[in-house]
């Protein structure tokens, strides 16, 4: 276990990091390969993504007021366990030969649902165990982590289990899960974001009522925020867009009557690629920032993975898949941790949990709206409708938030009270 000289609380937090999202390669690979092997329908196929992103349509306010309320780190652990324990269940039905598609997509929405409160009170977390100045640095040391387990390890990983024994698609990651919430009871300590609870004698608002309350201070505060809603509705736009391709890629990338004709395997080696691209592009980020400036190093890694989408529709080959799947994964990865940062300097501490919320709300929240649509037009109208009209509208998103967005991106707020002057000055 390594904290990267950023303490023991980061360590802890950094190790459960990697086995959570090893993971979640394993499940996010390993479910849609699976619902390959009992149909090639693209609509059935696309229910998969659906599944495990509509919880964030339907659940990321509620989980940011949780995460302002309760100590976050608790809230991970409780998160992990709950994701154990659903996939254990899946994982037994399976070993029973229960498995068809309809188990398969209650496990990954279960699992899904766990998600959203566990990775929102993470990023919550994360600036309570460094300093601020630190925070670019941890992010990229969190994100390497997340795609080494998401894609580098968990990939392949997904593509072997699939053809061993279904029944581990689901086991491995439950044990995993479990792992990673054992190991955040090693940080010590509170993680309380102290901004919501009532002074002792104050009457108490009914809960719905205060969650109410406080979910709106925190829409209110994003929409009014000109860099967090530029930066979250270009996030929705390419969240949405890249739902919809990937949703249904599986099915141009993946078999004999597949326009590419991978093995299950090669398609778990592409997402390899992808992570050995993210590891590289988490830890260049800062430096590149600091020699581009924020915006044009967050615009230039948006734009460039819009175009790189193109590389497989246009040559449906492995020799261009791999070498664009580096490529998306280095400037995908560098994107993510330049805009995770942000947002953590700019939302105020008590607000983080909400903020981030709403604000994934909008990112995240059309990612089963475009999933579920991919499916359907590529139902009608076939896969390369779906894959170019969705290159489309990410090159259209990334050229508009360079327009949207000012030289700089990350001016540090420290008090909700300083919302109005800041919101001037951006």
């Amino acid at each position: 276990m390594t904290g990267h000289g950023l303490g023991r609380p980061f360590a802890f937090l950094w190790s459960s990091t990697a086995l959570s999202n090893l993971a979640d390669g394993v499940l996010k690979i390993g479910a849609p390969l699976l619902a390959v092997s009992m149909t090639r329908s693209p609509t059935l196929v696309s229910l998969v993504g659906a599944a495990a992103t509509l919880p964030w349509l339907l659940l990321a306010l509620p989980a940011g007021a949780v995460a302002d309320r309760a100590d976050r780190c608790r809230v991970m652990a409780v998160a992990g366990a709950a994701r154990a324990a659903a996939l254990a269940g899946a994982a037994l039905l399976a070993a029973l030969g229960a498995l068809d598609l309809w188990v398969l997509l209650a496990a990954v929405l279960a699992a899904g649902v766990a998600e959203v409160f566990a990775d929102t009170s993470a990023q919550s977390v994360l600036p309570m165990t460094v300093p601020a100045s630190q925070l670019t640095r941890a992010n990229g040391r969190v994100s390497s982590a997340q795609m080494i387990g998401n894609e580098f390890a968990g990939a392949p990983l997904a593509g072997l289990l699939v053809g061993l024994l279904p029944a581990t698609v689901f086991g491995a990651p439950a044990l995993l899960y479990a792992a990673a919430a054992a190991l955040l009871l090693g940080m010590r300590g509170t993680y309380h974001a102290g901004g919501n609870s009532p002074a002792p004698g104050s009457p108490r608002t009914p809960l719905w009522g205060s969650l109410r309350r406080e979910v709106g201070e925190a829409l209110r505060f994003l929409l009014a925020h000109r860099v967090l809603r530029s930066l979250a509705i270009t996030a929705g736009l390419l969240n949405l867009a890249n739902s919809a391709y990937f949703a249904v890629f599986v099915l141009w990338a993946v078999g004999d009557g597949s326009a590419i004709g991978l093995p299950p395997e090669g398609y778990g080696l592409m997402m390899t690629a992808f992570a050995g691209g993210a590891v590289l592009g988490s830890l260049l980020a800062e430096r590149v920032a600091r020699i581009l400036g924020e915006l044009r190093a967050l615009t230039g890694c948006w734009l460039a993975t819009s175009v790189l989408l193109l590389a497989p529709v246009a040559v449906p080959s492995p020799w261009a898949l791999y070498p664009a799947a580096v490529l998306w994964g280095v400037c995908g990865a560098g994107g993510n941790v330049l805009v995770i940062s942000a947002r953590q300097r700019l939302i105020p501490p008590e607000l983080l949990g909400r903020v981030n919320s709403a604000y994934r709300l909008i990112g995240m929240g059309g990612m089963p709206l475009g999933a579920a649509l991919g499916g359907v037009v590529a139902e009608f109208a076939g896969l390369p409708a779906v894959l170019l009209g969705a290159i489309g509208v990410c090159l259209l998103a990334a050229g508009l938030v360079r327009r949207a967005l000012p030289d700089r991106i990350s001016r540090p707020l420290t008090s909700s009270a300083a919302l109005p002057d800041i919101t001037r000055s951006l």
